[in-house]
């Protein structure tokens, strides 16, 4: 079976892929600094993300590099924290740069993850490919990650850069918290309830991840996530219907930048402020979601 090599992917989104992967027939091997435990389903090579070292060989003869390193948002930003989101994607970028340069037989293409966040948090414009890039803590982690990337990208590699909006699947993701505040009646709409909620659904995630590791076309920057963004407030209306919860109470700023903290131990500003984001390039290249719309996604999720 041909190799594909997922690191910083021991989590939701890196097993997920693994999984998809090795449906279709190919050899996922994970490289990561998180070791999973001894049920982990795929081979496992541990590495520090800093340094290089004997994991390199890991790489020799796979068909692509698949880098999802990085420690999660999903926190408070304690100054600490801050250093850690930036630290761990500009850190662990390089050096695979560095082993690839060090390979006789590299991959023959490497796809990097990266932020919708990277457009910031503007209440109304949808962002493409194309759009400028935002304002703000997030942006420049997501312009800081993908300079690196760039930077450490052997000559003549082929690199695909996929700015990705919330994944939502059914064993982690964005889902999993969703679900459990809309159990407790809490799922209501956020302020306004107009800022922007894009998602895509991990099978798609997935299935262009495999696109852009079979597809020589696919090259450079692409808006991954579904073609059809809603508002934070109709996607929780959705959520609430599929689920049969008929109360969503809501929840105003104030609220939430305290509640986030105190009970979620997550950032307020990743449910206060949204985007809508969505991909020209997928379409004109001829990629077809198979969950493009909401309702679609959370009756196959929930």
């Amino acid at each position: 079976m041909k190799k594909i090599v997922i690191t910083g992917g021991t989590g939701f989104l890196g097993t997920s892929l693994a999984r998809h992967l090795q449906s279709k027939g190919y050899h996922p091997v994970i490289i990561a600094r998180n070791r999973p435990d001894k049920n982990f389903p795929f081979d496992f090579v541990f590495w520090d993300a800093r340094t290089t070292g004997d994991w390199i060989r890991t790489l020799e003869d796979a068909i692509a590099v698949v880098n999802l390193t990085g420690k999660s948002v999903d926190c408070i930003k304690t100054p600490d924290n801050c250093d850690l989101i930036l630290r761990s994607r500009i850190e662990s970028t390089r050096v695979i740069g560095e082993a690839l340069r060090m390979l006789e037989r590299p991959p023959e293409v490497w796809i990097q993850m990266s932020t919708a966040h990277i457009y910031g948090d503007p209440p109304k414009v949808l962002c493409t490919e194309n759009s400028a890039t935002g304002y703000g803590f997030a942006p420049n982690i997501g312009r800081a990650w993908e300079d690196a990337f760039l930077q450490s990208l052997p000559e003549g590699m082929r690199e695909v850069r996929l700015r990705t909006s919330f994944v939502i699947g059914k064993n982690g993701g964005a889902m999993k918290r969703l679900k459990a505040i809309t159990r407790l009646g809490l799922g209501g709409k956020i302020g306004s309830g107009k800022q922007g909620f894009s998602w895509i659904h991990e099978f798609d995630f997935n299935e262009i991840v495999l696109h852009a590791i079979l597809h020589d076309s696919f090259n450079g920057v692409y808006v991954v996530s579904s073609p059809n963004p809603v508002s934070q407030r109709q996607f929780m209306k959705a959520l609430r219907k599929k689920m049969k919860m008929p109360i969503g109470l809501p929840a105003p700023e104030w609220m939430t930048r305290i509640g986030a903290k105190l009970l979620f131990k997550t950032d307020p500003e990743l449910a206060i402020y949204g985007r809508y984001v969505k991909s020209e390039r997928l379409e004109k290249e001829g990629f077809s979601f198979r969950f493009p719309d909401l309702e679609n996604a959370v009756d196959d999720l929930v």
